[in-house]
């Protein structure tokens, strides 16, 4: 992040403008800048970020970054500029904190300023694997590791021809070693993520963490496709041997990487995905992933990117002298984070699409300990969970958090990054859902037998049974009863499952303790929904649980 005074060759300076865009930054009041390295390949990004000592490599190849005070998303930082163009359609509040068009104009011609006489590091990226659906993005970085973070987890050109005559959609503008001023900028701090949909551009400043990055490009979508008529999902998504596709919509920590990646289906993406007419397509060409505690046994696929070159990983401790990784360490960060190519699981889908959902998943870590493991959702009751998006959010996630688990609403699975209000979306899945016939179900991946503290966390070998067996149709063919809280129906079986498993209440010692604590839940469920009840069909507000 120094200036290179001296005009030092760094390893890819005679590589720089090879594949160098025709759209210059002079288009993005950049100017006066030191070298700017265009589109460099990883190997050179590598090299360009070891000899800015910007991180180290780690056994067997991976890139090791630290993100410095930063360890996860800033979201009290972040907001979106107030114009003209979007205001009617923004859902201004907690999650879309609007900001003035001055103050921004402001703000971006500092860090324009700041920028100067400094080395850039730029990546021309798509965002979506649907041709018509998807957009040019300019990710324009102060850190090389940054960039090779962008060409690691978006779309690249086909081309180089395509390179050089692409034209960005929308900008990110990335300087951890810029500050905002708060008396000045009116930010809450000198960390800043602002989004400003009339000028195609968004600035983050005093984070290095590379998540900020990735988000920004998704919240730009989460706004543009619904207009038309295209649903983003924060969700993960894979596909049978049939062409049976399947989503699995959650929160960080709900298990939506590691369950996707399963070894009998192919891979769409773990994270981001559209709903269009013609199908699912990724937004995306990696994952990233938690890699806190990952096991090689559990997860094999996840775990072996883990020791290969290419892959980025943020915050993970690792031996000094031989670099051999601590995968169980939290020392830094519960919120370790590994970026790797989507094609290093070996079961992935080259294209990166799927057709239309045969079965939507919703997935909740349940803190409480007393919702089922999986049931099936009517419709409505669909509808209902995805506007609730109730989990408990996992310490490291986000800053400023506890330790513990904590039960959370958040809007379709993903409320920081939803721009539109949360019945947009619930319409859009609606609709598709019903065309579609897909089947709906709610899985739980956190806590049996007690709360948090008492019980313990259900065993993913369970879970992924109860998936399969849901995705390939064998829960059709059990019996069901109706849960007595929330209505859904709950399968009294499943192949490879203990019945006990099933009926979480047996694992209680006291079934009026867990009765309490599941009303209880059901309080924190219609509570929170009140926020939502003017704005949903009465069906849908219906759905939710009872109390008595």
């Amino acid at each position: 992040m120094t200036m290179n005074y001296l005009n030092i060759k760094t390893p890819a300076a005679a590589q720089a403008k090879a594949l160098k865009s025709d759209y210059g930054l002079v288009n993005h009041g950049l100017s006066n800048l030191g070298t700017v390295y265009w589109n460099l390949s990883v190997p050179a990004l590598y090299e360009e970020a070891l000899f800015r000592r910007e991180g180290q490599i780690a056994h067997m190849g991976p890139f090791v970054a630290s993100t410095g005070k930063h360890t996860a998303r800033s979201a009290n930082d972040k907001f979106v500029v107030r114009e003209d163009s979007s205001t009617d359609k923004v859902n201004w509040g907690e999650y879309n904190r609007p900001f003035s068009s001055a103050k921004f104009n402001a703000l971006a011609n500092r860090l324009q300023g700041y920028l100067e006489g400094r080395d850039l590091f730029v990546q021309d990226v798509y965002a979506g694997a649907d041709p018509e659906h998807r957009i040019a993005v300019r990710v324009i970085t102060e850190l090389a590791w940054h960039s090779l973070f962008a060409k690691t987890m978006f779309i690249e050109p086909a081309t180089n021809d395509e390179l050089r005559k692409m034209a960005p959609d929308f900008t990110i503008i990335c300087a951890p070693g810029f500050k905002a001023a708060p008396e000045i900028d009116m930010t809450q701090s000198n960390t800043f993520i602002v989004l400003n949909f009339a000028s195609n551009l968004a600035v983050i400043g005093n984070t290095a963490y590379a998540g900020e990055i990735k988000k920004s490009v998704f919240t730009v979508l989460n706004y543009l496709l619904p207009l038309k008529g295209v649903l983003p999902m924060h969700c993960s998504a894979n596909i049978g041997k049939d062409g049976d596709s399947a989503l699995f919509f959650g929160l960080s920590g709900t298990g939506k990487t590691t369950l996707s990646a399963d070894p009998t289906r192919g891979l769409i993406g773990d994270d981001e995905h559209g709903w269009s007419d013609q199908g699912i397509f990724n937004f995306e060409n990696g994952c990233y992933a938690k890699i806190i505690n990952l096991s090689a046994a559990a997860e094999p696929q996840i775990h072996a990117t883990t020791r290969r070159f290419g892959t980025v990983l943020e915050n993970v401790v690792y031996d000094p002298v031989l670099r051999v990784l601590d995968l169980d360490d939290c020392t830094i960060t519960e919120n370790t984070r590994g970026a790797y190519p989507l094609s290093y699981i070996d079961n992935a889908v080259p294209s990166k699409s799927g057709g239309h959902p045969k079965n939507v998943v919703m997935l909740t870590c349940d803190a409480s300990g007393v919702l089922p493991p999986i049931a099936r959702l009517s419709p409505d009751q669909a509808l209902y969970h995805f506007i609730s998006g109730y989990t408990a959010k996992v310490s490291g996630t986000e800053t400023d958090m506890r330790q513990e688990p904590e039960a959370t609403f958040s809007a379709c699975f993903g409320a920081p990054f939803m721009v539109h209000h949360p019945s947009t979306y619930a319409a859009l899945l609606k609709k598709k859902i019903l065309h579609h016939g897909a089947r709906c179900w709610l899985v739980n991946t956190g806590w049996t037998g007690g709360p948090y503290g008492v019980g313990k966390r259900i065993s993913i070998r369970y879970t992924r049974a109860i998936l399969n067996a849901a995705l390939e149709g064998r829960l059709d063919k059990v019996e069901y009863g109706v849960d007595p809280v929330f209505g859904f129906q709950v399968p009294k079986t499943c192949e490879g499952v203990p019945d006990r498993v099933l009926d979480p209440a047996s694992s209680w010692p006291d079934r009026d303790n867990y009765m309490s604590k599941y009303r209880q839940l059901a309080s924190l469920f219609i509570e929170n929904f009140k926020k939502f009840k003017s704005g949903c069909p009465p069906e849908v507000a219906a759905a939710g649980p009872k109390k008595d």
